[in-house]
């Protein structure tokens, strides 16, 4: 597993049950540049390691995940696996955000060095702010090994949890899920 700096394992299961992030990617709608038949969305989104996407055309590859109303987006996780995928592993991808497709901005760009495991994309703005945003696009720029095609496992979009109320972190700081629930006062 590695992370945009490759310093720490990164593991989003673990956000999502400790209350941190939520996953976002379900209330979207995805769709693809190209895909062999088989290897799309679907396989995308199932939470298998073992499938992936194989895009089918000249780079870039592109990943469109549009949100049906504003959402604020605060990471992107992607599973990549260099030792199985060789040449179809991501070098090069771009992240951009916008209304629609007419006005995507470039947000990130992240270099990938033989990952394999899950790579952390933070989406900030100018003000290290989580984005708000209606479109993200993840763009596959260049592959290892100068590969055509691309594959990438899974992806998560996940956005901050808002704790609205008063918070009780003077009072500890509550992990497991049964306290969760409790963690804050409405």
């Amino acid at each position: 597993m590695s992370t945009k700096t490759g310093a720490e394992p990164v593991d989003p299961v673990r956000e999502e049950r400790a209350g941190k992030v939520r996953e976002v990617g379900s209330q979207a709608i995805w769709s693809l540049s190209s895909c062999k038949p088989g290897f799309g969305v679907d396989q995308l989104r199932d939470d298998c390691m073992d499938t992936y996407w194989q895009s089918d055309g000249q780079l870039p590859h592109l990943v469109n995940i549009q949100f049906r109303r504003k959402t604020t987006v605060h990471d992107i996780c992607i599973f990549t696996d260099y030792k199985l995928d060789e040449s179809y592993t991501p070098s090069r991808i771009s992240v951009r955000a916008g209304t629609n497709f007419n006005d995507l901005q470039e947000v990130e760009v992240i270099d990938l060095n033989e990952p394999t495991g899950w790579v952390l994309i933070p989406i900030k703005d100018i003000h290290e702010k989580p984005i708000r945003t209606f479109m993200i696009q993840i763009a596959v720029i260049s592959n290892h090994q100068n590969g055509r095609d691309t594959h990438m496992r899974q992806i998560k979009i996940h956005s901050p949890m808002e704790c609205r109320g008063i918070g009780i972190e003077p009072f500890g700081n509550f992990v497991t899920v049964a306290c969760q629930q409790y963690s804050c006062i409405r």
